[in-house]
């Protein structure tokens, strides 16, 4: 039986008169992508923020690595290992590349100066490992293009040492070639022992490299199934039926 590293059990949050997750109980193998695919409305969003430390459920418990977790803020949830790239870039637009790949992990030199020559090293390094050589790093993040960006936001996962990587929509804002990268990005991380949920509405992308699917319709549950007994047609399905 695999690992299990994350576990959610029946977690619920309503926004006013919105319910946007009902009973949600699922769980993360250790190495697995899991592929979160649903409609709009599913609640998607909401449970990896839930997960990410973002918001607070109003029910319900998360469980990492067999202990209950209730983290008060995206820090918390940072520091024990779990990261998430944002459908929105959480980027400082007017700092420079190096110093968004690693703001709130700078390198010290005696834990007083920032070692910059490293980081600066280290961020050529992810850089070329995502395909952004062409990215160049005293640049102000707000110069990039949109694909650029999200190079740089995918970049702060590889600098760090993370359990869980939430991926929202990471694929939105890139062209084919790029976003071709970004699923070999994923599957790298699968491969390092590095847990991930992906979230896409491009259907195919998300069966190519999931390990499981997971439909949410309404802030529910459908069906949790290996990737290759589901098929694009059983989730649009999913979405849709009653």
């Amino acid at each position: 039986m695999a690992e299990s590293l994350l576990q959610c059990v029946e977690i619920s949050k309503r926004f006013g008169f919105i319910q946007a997750l009902n009973g949600v109980t699922f769980d993360l193998h250790k190495g697995e992508i899991l592929g979160l695919v649903g409609d709009n409305a599913a609640g998607k969003s909401t449970l990896l923020k839930i997960i990410a430390g973002y918001h607070r459920p109003d029910k319900g418990e998360v469980y990492l690595d067999g202990e209950r977790v209730e983290f008060a803020s995206p820090l918390e949830a940072r520091l024990a290992g779990i990261e998430m790239i944002y459908q929105q870039l959480l980027l400082a637009p007017n700092l420079g590349v190096v110093d968004n790949i690693f703001l709130g992990r700078e390198e010290s030199l005696m834990g007083i100066l920032l070692n910059r020559t490293r980081m600066r090293r280290r961020a050529e390094e992810i850089l070329s490992k995502l395909g952004g050589d062409d990215i160049p790093l005293d640049s102000k993040v707000y110069t990039l293009s949109g694909g650029q960006q999200q190079i740089v936001a995918i970049g702060r996962i590889f600098a760090s040492n993370p359990k869980v990587v939430l991926l929202d929509e990471p694929t939105a804002s890139l062209s084919v070639k790029a976003a071709q990268h970004v699923l070999e990005v994923v599957k790298e991380l699968s491969r390092r022992g590095i847990s991930v949920i992906y979230v896409s509405h491009r259907l195919p992308d998300v069966l190519s490299i999931s390990h499981r699917i997971m439909l949410l319709r309404r802030g529910k549950l459908v069906f949790i199934r290996p990737a290759n007994e589901v098929t694009e047609h059983d989730i649009i399905r999913g979405m849709i039926s009653e």
